[in-house]
């Protein structure tokens, strides 16, 4: 019998793990499943692009994994059951890629081998009073679209205020005030503004926002948003015809329902090779995966840390199905790449451990190398099963004990 593979999730860290399988083993051993809610592959690196009135590249899932022995599945995935390996599913409203025309009330269960958890996270509003009424946000396509029709209704010199000094938030509030610099735009950062970056970086940053015209609140916390204005923690009110919420993301709620041993923000808990360290079947990549990078530290939510697990946990799968070596490369940080609008760029050059230095790109440079990384990344995505087909390997059999559960539940 063929093995059952089953991947939750078609951004960069699912798509690229089925793909990167579909290329390490031979079909005649293995079925690569591959379900996703939407139809196209979506560049969530680029959201504040698409909020601000840009037009992405189309990248049809269907027309990417052509051909490359990977089924792909358009529907909801609305439980997992682990411990009778199934997963129940919905298809989305215009039938499943199959195009068996089945209603989107039909629930499915699919049957699995071996499963690659990748469902991602959403925004988070992290309890703040009005936020999830009053705020809009960029951590999905439909959100981005959202605002991007809330953004395009502005008369001139409307005030909008985007919450959260990170990175998405850098990237939206730059983006927002460089496309529209007829609006009065504003940032709220809870701490300094670019605290964790080098100098060079901070100057680098607050030079392009002070160009922007972005009025920035530092040491500012929000603690609710209500239409047309946020409040912050010392009780001032800031106008806001429109709210940018940024302040971080929130995982797939599935993984909570599920017997998975999860962190208390509901990430699943994984070993070194991405493996679930509480169910051997199960491996989780991405914004889902509690995983630990150099030094100890846990990898953070984002494309950087999501590419490189699904290289990982698909080397691990392939390894484990035939008999191979496992790998064992390290998890690390090279740089934090932020678009500042279209025209300026920031790459920060972080340690292993993701801690800045003192070296920093900063300019058009900075923003033509950022392009060409979210480029790269979605190319690697929409190319999924280049390579030598020599390099498959023959699944190998398992001995019953290779399905046992784990009796460890600390990850390596």
């Amino acid at each position: 019998m063929q093995h059952r593979i089953v991947v939750l999730g078609a951004g960069y860290a699912g798509a690229i793990t089925a793909g990167r399988l579909a290329r390490r083993l031979r079909r005649e051993d293995v079925t690569i499943t591959l379900v996703n809610a939407e139809p196209d592959f979506v560049e969530r690196v680029r959201m504040h692009q698409l909020a601000t009135g840009q037009e992405l590249t189309p990248r049809p899932l269907a027309e990417m994994f052509a051909g490359t022995g990977v089924e792909l599945r358009l529907a909801r995935v609305t439980a997992v059951d682990v411990d009778h390996r199934t997963v129940t599913t919905v298809p989305v409203a215009t039938g499943d890629a199959t195009g068996d025309g089945t209603g989107e009330d039909a629930e499915r269960e699919l049957e699995y081998d071996t499963l690659v958890y990748a469902l991602g996270s959403d925004w988070h509003d992290q309890g703040v009073e009005g936020v999830a009424e009053h705020a809009d946000h960029i951590a999905s396509r439909p959100g981005a679209l959202r605002l991007r029709e809330r953004l395009a209704g502005l008369a001139a010199g409307a005030p909008v205020v985007v919450v959260g000094g990170g990175l998405t938030g850098l990237e939206a509030v730059t983006e927002i005030a460089e496309s529209r610099p007829d609006l009065d735009v504003a940032l709220a950062a809870r701490g300094a503004l670019g605290d964790w970056l080098s100098p060079k970086g901070r100057r680098h940053l607050r030079e392009v926002l002070d160009g922007l015209g972005v009025t920035v609140h530092e040491h500012t916390a929000v603690t609710a948003v209500a239409p047309g204005q946020v409040t912050t923690a010392e009780g001032a009110t800031v106008p806001a015809a429109v709210t940018v919420w940024t302040t971080g993301f929130a995982v797939h709620p599935i993984s909570r329902a599920t017997a998975l041993e999860v962190t208390a923000a509901g990430r699943i808990v994984v070993d070194r090779t991405m493996r679930s360290v509480s169910h051997p079947d199960v491996y989780a990549v991405g914004d889902a995966a509690s995983a630990t990078g150099a030094g100890g530290k846990p990898l953070r939510m984002s494309c950087a840390s999501g590419v490189p697990m699904a290289w990982q946990a698909a080397d691990a799968i392939a390894a484990r199905l035939t008999g191979g070596k496992l790998p064992n490369a390290p998890l690390r940080y090279f740089n934090q790449c932020v678009s500042l609008g279209r025209r300026e760029g920031l790459i920060q050059y972080v340690t292993a451990d993701d801690r800045a230095v003192r070296a920093a790109l900063t300019g058009r440079t900075a923003a033509r190398y950022k392009e060409l990384i979210c480029k790269g990344a979605a190319w690697s995505v929409a190319h999924p099963t280049l390579g030598l087909p020599a390099r498959r390997r023959r699944v190998v059999p398992r001995p019953a004990a290779a399905t046992a559960p784990l009796t460890t539940t600390t990850p390596a």
